[in-house]
């Protein structure tokens, strides 16, 4: 795991065009799938059903692709840290993809790269290019550019 540490919001204008990370991996498990599921109402045979699943397209049942991209948020803190900041907010995302899909018990990663900063009514709004892989894949699982603002 590799996480960039700034001192300060206004630090962030100085990191715009660089890497971040690798996080540390994340297995995703079918208990994981299917809390997902619940908490969405999406019960869909690919990612609740492993018989079923088994013979299906993928082998195996596979994580709902906004499950996957909603563990940006928990992969964020480990890629950057922003100190003597009062607050973070997540302000959107923009250019969500799903290439790969992952398969129940694949151990993900993420990665990012800092697309912009800017000042925004008192804080500063960074946009970061979250890449999240499953181990072995070919192709990423999930691109998506994050949004933050980061208040001092």
């Amino acid at each position: 795991m590799s996480k960039t540490i700034i001192d300060s919001p206004k630090e962030l204008l100085t990191i715009v065009g660089n890497t971040l990370g690798p996080s540390a991996p994340l297995t995703i498990t079918q208990e994981r799938i299917n809390q997902f599921a619940d908490a969405t109402g999406d019960h869909q045979w690919i990612h609740v059903d492993p018989e079923r699943a088994a013979t299906g397209p993928f082998g195996k049942t596979i994580a709902h692709g906004y499950l996957t991209l909603s563990l940006a948020n928990c992969f964020l803190p480990e890629l950057l840290e922003v100190r003597n900041t009062s607050m973070g907010v997540n302000y959107g995302a923009e250019r969500i993809r799903f290439p790969a899909p992952v398969p129940v018990g694949s151990e993900i990663t993420a990665s990012g790269e800092v697309i912009s900063v800017e000042e925004n009514k008192g804080g500063f709004k960074a946009t970061i290019r979250i890449t999240i892989t499953a181990a072995g894949a070919d192709r990423p699982a999930c691109i998506v550019d994050t949004m933050s603002i980061f208040y001092p």
